[in-house]
Formats: C-alpha cells, structure tokens, sequence
C-alpha cells in the first residue's frame, strides 16, 4: 500500500488531532460543493464564458492567496527554482484545465452527473499508481473500477439512447483525466514543498495561461456589475456578477483549497481523499434545492455505485 506523502517539509509523522482534519475537509468539500451552483449561475446568467470565470477564479484567487501568504507566512512561498518547470505543468495542465473543463460541463449537465464524472478521475490515480508506478495496491482496485463504469452507465440512462449534452461528456471525462494529473502530482508536489506555497504557485501559473489565452485588455470588464438572478428557487433575489466571482474566489477557491491542504496536516491524503468525496452529494442537494435540477431513479442509483467505486479506489491505495 502507498505510504500518504508526508503533509510539509520536515514532517514525521501526523498529528493526532484527526478529528480537526476531517472538519477541515469536510467543510472544504461543502465549499467546494456550493461554488458549483454559485459558479452556474455566474455562467448561464451572463455573457462571461467558461475561459472567463476560469481566469478570474484563479487570477483573483492567486492574487489573494500570495497577499495573504506575503503577511502572515512569506516563508511558505520560498521555492526553489528548479521546482519551478514542474509547477508550471502542475499548474497549465492540472490546475487550470480541470477547473476550465469543470465549468464547461456544469453549463451544459446537471451539477450531480458532472461532479460523478470528474471525480471517477480518482479511480484513475489508483490505476495510475498500480500499472505505471507499478506500487502496491489492493486487488479491489479492479473491482472499484468496475463499479464506476457501471455507475456512470446508470448515470448515463444508456438504454434511453444518448441523453446527456455530448460535448458537456467530453469536458467531464477531460476533467476526470486532469483531475487524476491534478492529485497525483499534488501527492507529489507537498512531499517535500510547502502546501499552500505550491497552490499559489499553481495557482499563478494557470493565471499566466489564462493570460495569454485570453488577454485582460479583452476581458468583459462591464459584465461584472450587471445583475443577474439567483435563478430556480430564488428567482426572485439578485445581485452583481462581481458577488458571484468574489464567491467563487474566496469562498471557492482559497477556502477550500486551503482547507484540503491544511488538513493533511492532521490527516493522510486516503482519508482527506475519501471525506472530500462528499463533494459530489452535498452539490447534487444543493443543485435540486436551489436550481430544481433532479436525477432520475437510475441516475440516484448509478450516483450511489459511482461513489462507492470512489472510495474503494481510495482505500486501494
């Protein structure tokens, strides 16, 4: 089995306030869970494209993590320059596609099928770790594959033919892949780096591609002080775009994320894996509460074998 990397340089062992690291991560994971609604609405309520609600996502929430890490802890963002090359991929073709790719597929399906989608990128890390890096992992890897291919044909309704918008498919599986390039770099990354040093540093990466993919001089400026409704069943609230984004950015992003990784600190990455995949129930609940969006009988089911798969591909590793 796969020793978890140790949570910060110098580490040798976890604390045993467990019970403080799953609060974090479960907090995180309903953060997490609301931004998915909150982002939909900034999407489909305005003219800002997924490449903008992208880039400022995480250029806002580089800027405020870096000023927030440049007064209260400058030592955290202390890396070395040949770490440099390696978190720029960490944060091009990990951090910002799987972001981008997200909210491609929550414009175009339901919050709960796109979240059950990107996360069996999970089942793909343990795949990874036992066919590439040739580690050991426990035989119910296979059977965790199986029931996510399974569940996500549930999902699907197959035997109704295609239902489901294909190009919001094609964006869930590329998230599913980025996500897996996402943790199994991560795992990588927080061996022997500062946690929150190497998610500012991801994070000002894919602020540079988003830079140069679509230049601020460009950017919709305007659209953020337009009012848009809450939709579903607060349609009769609205606000400012800009309080959707500044959402996303602080209570979206640098919560969350920060959370995540602070509680690896009291937690092995398999445990903080296993509780953040409450992610995908806790937003299908506040999709249907908040927007109406429902599954069918067979989607609830197939969600239910999906996350099952989920957490056996975690407690594989």
């Amino acid at each position: 089995m796969l020793e978890a990397p140790l949570p910060f340089p110098g580490a040798t062992q976890y604390d045993r306030r467990a019970g403080l690291g799953y609060a974090m991560a479960l907090v995180g994971a309903v953060l997490f869970a609301v931004n998915g609604t909150v982002s939909k609405i900034a999407l489909t309520g305005t003219e800002l494209t997924a490449v903008d609600y992208t880039q400022l996502r995480t250029t806002g929430a580089f800027l405020g993590l870096a000023l927030g890490l440049v007064v209260v802890a400058r030592h955290k963002l202390r890396i070395s320059r040949r770490d440099l090359p390696f978190l720029a991929f960490y944060g091009v073709f990990s951090f910002a596609l799987v972001q981008w790719l997200y909210f491609v597929a929550i414009e175009r399906l339901p919050i709960g099928i796109a979240l059950l989608i990107q996360f069996s990128g999970v089942v793909l890390v343990a795949l990874w770790a036992r066919l590439v890096w040739h580690a050991e992992v426990r035989p119910r890897v296979w059977a965790a594959l199986a029931l996510t291919l399974v569940g996500l044909a549930l999902v699907s309704e197959f035997w109704l033919g295609w239902t489901l918008d294909t190009l919001g498919v094609v964006a869930c599986v590329g998230a599913a892949i980025a996500l897996a390039s996402y943790l199994l770099a991560g795992e990588r990354a927080v061996e022997s780096r500062e946690p929150l040093g190497v998610l500012c540093f991801a994070l000002f990466f894919a602020s540079l591609l988003w830079t140069v993919v679509n230049p601020w001089w460009t950017f919709p400026i305007g659209d953020l002080a337009e009012q848009t409704s809450f939709q579903g069943n607060l349609e009769h609230l609205s606000a400012p775009v800009w309080s959707f984004a500044l959402w996303t950015i602080v209570l979206g992003t640098i919560a969350p994320f920060g959370l995540s990784i602070a509680a690896l600190r009291h937690l092995e990455a398999t445990r903080v894996g296993i509780t953040m995949t409450l992610e995908p129930v806790v937003a299908t609940l506040v999709a249907w509460a908040w927007l109406d969006e429902t599954l069918a009988t067979p989607q609830l089911i197939g969600g239910v074998v999906v996350l099952t798969g989920i957490l056996l591909a975690q407690t594989a590793r």
